[in-house]
């Protein structure tokens, strides 16, 4: 049978890493007629293609199924030199709010939300921690209303999602990213009118050079800010956890020593990316092992393949987290490297020093996981896990 290669199927959500090896020996440049589009899964490729925006371009999007309106407005899906000019704007207005800014949050967070687990025996990880203090450290950044976060995380976990039986955003997802537009929008002309000390109301008022941010340009950053905050940071956070679930040995060793969390958290991100598959656009006619893409065709970067490449990784099924693995891309890459990449780290950090101070011993009580069914992520609807 033909290999082929679908981001749309449950058993690529499951474990996508079998079919990732065979692209990466077999097919390194490879055709998926299901996608439409380019897969390249070797480190070198796609670390060359994020680096190399003028052959592989965002402004036609990032996301393998895109919104209507967003490509080539917003900081993933624009190519220098709009793209310099927004990161270099959002860039600004971020360094406004100090990244110590939010330990004392996130701690008040974490003390929030482990200690309404305290006294059962189990719980959702997921549900009950790293989406709860996600949600709360985006409000608190942007000084959102607090009514509404119950609203607000519904929604952004549905625009991430992909239908797997129509390989498209449904009515629901698109439904999801108008609600969120209108609510970024009514925030912004809200924030125009009384703005405070806040991330919002930095986009707003940053300038450089006597330019600032269009008001579309904010609405599409706050809208994009939220979706992939929520499902990137608690994705971020949930499959950490899975791998100290699933690797009792490493969670052990962060018990006894918090400060080797930082090396255990990159290695979680090469290891069980939450970010698994982008989007470029080809500009010009390339050759690559052996294979033409024709200027025009869209091209499918897997982070999730290129962090288990063993031509880059030694041992690269290990989950070792003293490997230090420096040149990882589950921030991504070159100029589309993620720009809340510092804010994530030390949140991830903060929450992970309280939660196995909290619950040290913990084991999975699900051996099959449910997906978020998605092309671009990959992280568990829950995690439920047992005390002890």
């Amino acid at each position: 049978m033909a290999f082929r290669f679908d981001p749309y199927s449950p058993d690529i959500d499951a474990d996508p890493f079998p079919a990732y090896k065979v692209l990466r020996d077999e097919h390194p440049c490879f055709w998926s007629e299901e996608a439409g589009m380019w897969v390249l899964s070797r480190y070198d490729d796609v670390f060359n293609a994020l680096t190399n925006w003028r052959t592989y371009s965002s402004a036609k999007g990032n996301l393998i199924d895109e919104f209507p309106g967003r490509a080539g407005s917003t900081l993933g899906s624009s190519d220098p030199p709009r793209h310099d000019r927004l990161r270099s704007l959002i860039q600004s207005a971020m360094t406004k709010r100090a990244l110590d800014h939010v330990l004392e949050p996130a701690r008040a967070s974490c003390a929030t939300h482990l200690g309404a687990i305290r006294d059962g025996d189990s719980f959702d990880f997921v549900n009950d921690i790293g989406s709860k203090i996600t949600v709360d450290l985006l409000f608190y950044l942007f000084a959102l209303p607090r009514d509404g976060a119950e609203l607000v995380r519904d929604n952004a976990v549905l625009m991430v999602q992909t239908d797997p039986v129509t390989r498209q955003k449904n009515e629901s997802h698109l439904a999801a990213f108008r609600w969120m537009a209108d609510y970024a929008e009514n925030l912004v002309q809200e924030r125009k009118k009384n703005p405070g000390d806040d991330l919002l109301s930095n986009f707003i008022t940053a300038e450089i050079d006597g330019e600032k941010l269009l008001d579309k340009e904010v609405q599409l950053t706050v809208t994009t800010l939220i979706m992939a905050g929520i499902e990137s940071l608690s994705g971020f956070m949930g499959m950490f956890a899975l791998n100290l679930a699933d690797y009792p040995e490493a969670r052990r060793a962060l018990v006894a020593d918090p400060s080797l969390i930082p090396d255990a958290m990159e290695e979680s991100l090469r290891f069980n990316t939450s970010a698994q598959r982008f989007k470029r656009c080809i500009q010009v006619d390339t050759e690559l092992r052996g294979q033409t893409m024709k200027a025009g065709d869209f091209v499918m970067l897997a982070y999730g393949s290129a962090n288990r490449d063993e031509r880059m990784f030694d041992n690269p099924d290990v989950y070792d987290i003293g490997r230090k693995p420096k040149r990882h891309l589950g921030f991504g890459g070159g100029v589309h490297s993620c720009l809340g990449a510092m804010l994530a780290r030390v949140a991830c950090q903060i929450v992970f020093e309280e939660f196995l101070k909290a619950v040290p011993e913990f084991t999975r009580m699900d051996e099959k996981l449910s997906w978020v069914p998605s092309s671009n992520f990959r992280s568990p609807q829950a995690l439920r896990l047992m005390k002890g």
